[in-house]
């Protein structure tokens, strides 16, 4: 049963995440949680009433079972939590039910990307890619790409990845002349520093970004962690190098971050693939629930446009599967 707030009456018993908690004191004296709860359906405002300052601690974005009742108060519709608890694995649920997940699991998402680099005929950039990989393999299956905007969503780091690889993956159909181990390399690195820019729960969602997020963001941290892991690897200078322009040159200008500009084919395709999957994240999330023959409001991060719902596109997604 999905935690389904408005309207509802009753007792009810489920899975959820925590949104928002915060304790606040009754009129009286009494320590209380004021909470957001929420779930694939839906948030509602929660209150745990007499809360006894247990030794298990709430925050944002916890994954927790609760056993409580509906109830409105000033004609708004809050939920009294009776007990509650964090989700353990012999629960048996899947957290991707319960928050806004990419649609596909990080595990099936990684192993396709695996079997691209095995594919590789440079060796060096298949040890490299592999290297960087297995450094971040536990928690790469389920980190999302952004604080907020594009991707935002658990998974989406490897989504917005596999997304750029596929259409990488067509490029290389027209113009044979493209190193496609380089440009597959770049896509698989070029956002991994998002790792250590994020912070992120084990939900998936993304709270703030980290310390050294804000002071070096992910394109110098990708570049650092890459010359890092690879000179550990014995990759050579050559190789690291042209991967770290591509990292620190994705953005495209100086003024959305980039550190230089592409210099080469292989990192300009890079900056104009990543630019293109982001866009499309954006403008079909912002259509998602817009009329046909009516505009969406104005997205700061798409130059402040108003789209158009015309009607005529079909199903977007990521679908998993051989492409070449």
């Amino acid at each position: 049963m999905n935690f389904t707030p408005c309207g509802q009456s009753g007792n009810y018993e489920g899975y959820c995440l925590i949104k928002s908690v915060e304790k606040k004191l009754t009129s009286k004296g009494a320590a209380y949680l004021d909470m957001t709860l929420s779930d694939s359906s839906g948030e509602i405002n929660a209150k745990f009433w007499d809360y006894k300052e247990p030794g298990v601690k709430y925050e944002a974005f916890d994954f927790i079972k609760v056993r409580g009742a509906y109830n409105t108060y000033n004609g708004i519709d809050q939920f009294r939590i009776d007990r509650m608890r964090h989700v353990v694995e012999s629960d048996g649920v899947n957290i991707e039910d319960y928050v806004e997940s990419a649609g596909e699991s990080g595990e099936v998402m990684l192993s396709y990307i695996e079997k691209i680099v095995a594919a590789f005929e440079d060796e060096e950039l298949k040890k490299l890619v592999l290297g960087v990989i297995d450094a971040y393999r536990d928690r790469i299956v389920y980190w999302p790409a952004a604080l907020k905007l594009h991707h935002a969503v658990r998974g989406g780091l490897l989504l917005h990845t596999l997304s750029i690889i596929r259409l990488a993956q067509g490029v290389v159909r027209v113009y044979p002349f493209i190193n496609k181990d380089l440009l597959y390399a770049g896509a698989i690195l070029h956002d991994i520093a998002k790792i250590d820019e994020l912070e992120v729960s084990k939900t998936g969602i993304a709270s703030e970004y980290t310390a050294k997020g804000n002071l070096l963001g992910h394109l110098v941290m990708g570049a650092m962690n890459v010359d890092r892991i690879g000179r550990q690897l014995g990759v050579s200078e050559e190789t690291l190098t042209l991967v770290e322009h591509m990292l620190i040159s994705h953005h495209g200008k100086p003024e959305f971050g980039a550190a230089q500009l592409p210099m080469f084919i292989e990192a300009e395709l890079l900056s104009e693939l990543d630019l293109l999957d982001a866009r499309m994240y954006e403008m079909t999330s912002a259509l998602e629930n817009t009329q046909q023959g009516e505009f969406t409001s104005r997205h700061w991060a798409l130059d402040n446009r108003r789209l158009y719902n015309h009607g005529r596109s079909g199903e977007i997604r990521v679908e998993i599967g051989e492409n070449e």
